[in-house]
């Protein structure tokens, strides 16, 4: 890790705990927008990272950008970074300026959109269900159909038809609908749908797996405090030998997740990661079902209630392991890799 790294995660570090309190994550789960956060991170550079300078990005590298992620998963920061990370990467290979306003990404593979041109530009209409923050997006990327291929449309979504709703962590997951809308013919790309696809599936799943791997971190940091706080009979809860096995299989857990994490952000940074975000995302699907339980034993009956924070990355966790593939899903992903092997090919595709 590089100085501008650690400077990085220092300034994240400082927003985060000074910006993302807890009232400012239960107000956005109520429905407001959490501009403060947004407009600070934006101020700060950091909603471009891993964007060319020359197309108004921060630069860096995508490491970095995990970085901040893994932070906004750890302070359950109620934006959507993660989609608009994902937005400016897919704008910034299409040689597009990037944005430091909200994004999100419309995209259904049972029935693409369609867009049709007409004198004036292009019409597009579909439907998207299970949106992320679809809501709070002020454009629309959206992967269609023409009669000629595959392309890639930014759409202002002032337009779009809204019907809201939220996974269990309060977060938005809205049904988008598109009933022809114009967009202008600058802001219409050729793609190939099937990479398209593949980029944001497994930037998507890697995405996800930092910010679990950071709320997990969360639940430790919270579980070993409130351990030490916690008496019962006279001492800390902490000492009494049930609980620090609890405590242990949840630092077994989580370094396990951190190590996927990292081990997936590294080898992206190398070239092809799509065995290791695999993993990643299974093992840490795996982790979360298991700590967020234990930690709620840990914390006793004032875990469950709305006042404690702890609710705030347990949910998150566990609505994150929906999103971007399950773990059966990547599992069955691995299992054609498997299969595909030759001849003594095993042993370095579990070692390498």
């Amino acid at each position: 890790m590089n100085d501008i790294t650690k400077m990085l995660i220092q300034s994240t570090t400082k927003i985060m705990k000074d910006v993302c309190t807890k009232e400012l994550v239960n107000e956005a789960e109520n429905g407001q927008w959490a501009a403060a956060l947004w407009e600070i991170l934006a101020e700060s550079g950091m909603l471009t990272v891993a964007c060319p300078e020359e197309l108004e990005g921060t630069g860096g590298s995508y490491a970095d950008a995990y970085q901040i992620l893994r932070l906004a998963g750890k302070y359950s920061a109620p934006i959507p970074l993660a989609e608009t990370y994902m937005g400016n990467w897919l704008l910034a290979d299409l040689g597009v300026g990037t944005s430091n306003e909200p994004l999100a990404i419309l995209v259904n593979k049972n029935k693409p959109f369609q867009l049709r041109r007409d004198q004036e530009g292009w019409i597009v209409s579909g439907k998207a269900q299970s949106v992320p923050w679809a809501r709070d997006a002020k454009q629309l990327l959206v992967l269609g159909e023409t009669e000629s291929g595959a392309v890639l449309a930014i759409v202002n979504a002032v337009g779009a038809e809204l019907s809201h709703g939220r996974n269990i962590a309060g977060e938005p997951r809205d049904t988008v609908i598109l009933d022809a809308i114009r967009v202008e013919n600058r802001r219409v790309f050729s793609v190939d749908a099937r990479q398209v696809q593949e980029r944001l599936l497994h930037t998507g799943a890697l995405c996800r797996s930092v910010m679990m791997a950071g709320a997990l971190e969360r639940i430790l940091e919270l579980a070993v405090t409130y351990s030490k706080e916690r008496t019962q009979f006279g001492q800390p809860i902490h000492r009494f030998q049930a609980v620090q096995h609890h405590l242990a299989s949840l630092a077994g857990e989580i370094a396990a997740a951190e190590t996927a994490a990292q081990y997936a952000v590294d080898a992206s940074e190398k070239g092809s990661a799509t065995t290791a975000i695999a993993m990643a995302k299974i093992r840490i699907n795996e982790a979360a079902g298991i700590v967020a339980p234990i930690a709620h034993q840990l914390h006793g009956a004032i875990g469950f209630t709305h006042e404690h924070v702890l609710h705030q990355s347990t949910r998150r966790v566990l609505a994150w392991r929906d999103d971007w593939g399950t773990e059966t899903e990547w599992s069955g992903k691995l299992a054609e890799q498997l299969m595909q092997l030759e001849d003594n090919g095993l042993w370095p595709f579990l070692t390498v």
